[in-house]
């Protein structure tokens, strides 16, 4: 009995080479549409699927491979009395090895012009049913949907006349993970079209970047996964240009010097540890918002991540190279800044793209058993309800250190407090346990520099605690959300020691 291979692929990487390997063992090859030409036309025999089935392709291709003598052929066991004496009965013959990659979906809806239309027609019908019936029947049956895997198999099959039991059982997987991403990928595009925000099922699809040395600590096991249709302006998108392969908690804080240096149109520059700024500076040049933001938190920055909006120049290299860090982050990197930062062999560089800030529609957080699923903070300044509700009006030097300060509170692990001027943060208090605390540790951090500060709070002030220690330190402007019952007394003490304080409406909880 002639062995029978049917190969019908969108992305014909490899399968000529593969088809011709095939022939040379003695294979048939059913093929349909473009695939059947390519090989043809390159001198590979070819069995037209519709000279199998003794039926045309109909409906503008949309019906091709849906027969029972594919499907017969793919499905059936080889170790069954009654399914050979059907097939027998009914002319079937059987198909070993399935080799199918399926319409460009995703291809299709990262077009910017698609149409809807474009994007139902390159939904795949006939291929995933084809992996899935060879998959299933996984005993009997090879089933290739990636190209990678083109030579494994033909090694097995030069070698032993079959691959193995494993070699299928792993492919087989690897094709229902397959069809499961693409089904995936089409729910969740008719969903958002629909304009359904929270289906009564909810599958996400990542690919593997890269498997990672550890995660938060070495006994853990870590991997890092992309989203394929993510913005450029992410982690999982960037291109290091130096230094050694990111960890876990690398990622982790490069993801959180992102999020706050979009908040920033003028040059900005973006220190992090642990997922918490712990310092932010602004400029007129790249440079001087780098010193603005070393300057914040000389010690906290050592061994941390540097995010900036900037390309970095000759200047602001200098600077960096004379601390550790772990990371930079850029749009590009002048081939003088280059030359400087790479002396040192560790250090990472990565550039990502500026140009598009889009953000996720939801984002998600990992809980035992499930999955917390949230519209991402999107509220900045701009989006607030500014209230000034003390007597005193901000000057503008206070209405821009308290723009600064919001836009960095709603980044800090809550309960959050940020003490700024107009081009840097001077004091960052994060994750205490009682909003005060926060308060001390930014307040005590700040020093002198506090004195005409600015003082932003990601929640309202539930005791006039908090606005008490800050006029003890020389504070002038506070903003926080408002929205407590005993807000007047907060009010109360601002007027008493005239400073100004301005409501937002707006909370940036972070935990």
């Amino acid at each position: 009995m002639t062995k029978r291979a049917l190969i019908s692929v969108s992305d014909k990487s490899g399968v000529l080479e593969f088809a011709k390997e095939l022939v040379a063992l003695g294979y048939e090859v059913l093929s349909t549409g473009g695939t059947k030409k390519h090989l043809q036309d390159n001198g590979v025999p070819v069995t037209s699927v519709d000279e199998v089935t003794k039926f045309p392709e109909i409906l503008g291709g949309r019906v091709k491979t849906l027969n029972p003598m594919i499907h017969g052929g793919l499905l059936a066991k080889y170790d069954d009395a009654e399914h050979q004496a059907q097939m027998k009965e009914h002319g079937i013959e059987p198909i070993e090895i399935v080799c199918v990659n399926l319409y460009p979906f995703v291809e299709t809806i990262s077009k910017p012009d698609v149409t809807f239309e474009d994007a139902i027609e390159n939904i795949d019908i006939g291929g995933p049913t084809m992996l899935r019936s060879a998959a299933k029947n996984q005993q009997y049956v090879t089933v290739i949907v990636d190209a990678n895997d083109y030579e494994g198999v033909l090694a097995e099959l030069k070698d032993a006349g079959q691959t193995t039991l494993q070699t299928r059982r792993r492919l087989a997987a690897k094709v229902f993970r397959h069809t499961a991403a693409y089904d995936s990928y089409i729910s969740n595009y008719l969903s958002a079209e629909l304009g359904e925000e929270f289906p009564e099922q909810m599958t996400l699809t990542y690919e593997l970047k890269q498997t990672l040395r550890y995660g938060e600590n070495p006994h853990q096991k870590a991997a890092f996964y992309q989203k394929r249709l993510a913005s450029d302006f992410s982690v999982a998108y960037a291109e290091q240009l130096h230094g050694k392969e990111l960890s876990y908690n690398n990622i982790q804080d490069a993801n959180a010097a992102l999020q706050i240096i979009k908040e920033f149109k003028q040059p900005a520059a973006v220190a992090v540890k642990h997922m918490n700024p712990c310092g932010v500076g602004t400029g007129e040049t790249i440079a001087e918002a780098f010193n603005k933001a070393y300057e914040a938190d000389a010690t906290s920055i050592f061994g941390g991540i540097v995010a900036l909006n900037r390309e970095v120049d000759a200047k602001t290299a200098e600077q960096l190279a004379s601390i550790f860090l772990e990371i930079i982050i850029a749009p590009s990197f002048s081939k003088e800044a280059i030359e400087l930062l790479t002396v040192k062999k560790n250090i990472r560089l990565l550039t990502i793209s500026f140009d598009q800030h889009t953000q996720d529609a939801f984002n998600t957080v990992s809980v035992e058993g499930g999955l917390l699923v949230q519209e991402p903070d999107r509220y900045g300044f701009d989006e607030a309800d500014i209230q000034v509700v003390t007597d005193r009006q901000p000057t503008e030097e206070e209405w821009a250190a308290m723009r600064l300060g919001w836009s960095v509170v709603k980044h800090v692990k809550s309960n959050a407090i940020v003490i700024t001027d107009e081009q840097m943060t001077l004091g960052i208090g994060a994750g205490q346990m009682n909003r005060v605390g926060s308060a001390k540790i930014a307040l005590e951090q700040a020093g002198e520099k506090a004195a005409g500060a600015a003082l932003a709070s990601d929640a309202f002030f539930p005791m006039p605690d908090t606005v008490e220690a800050a006029i003890e330190a020389g504070i002038t402007a506070i903003i926080h959300p408002g929205g407590s019952k005993r807000d007047q007394e907060s009010i109360d003490a601002a007027n008493k020691a005239g400073i100004t304080m301005v409501l937002t409406g707006i909370r940036h909880f972070k935990h």
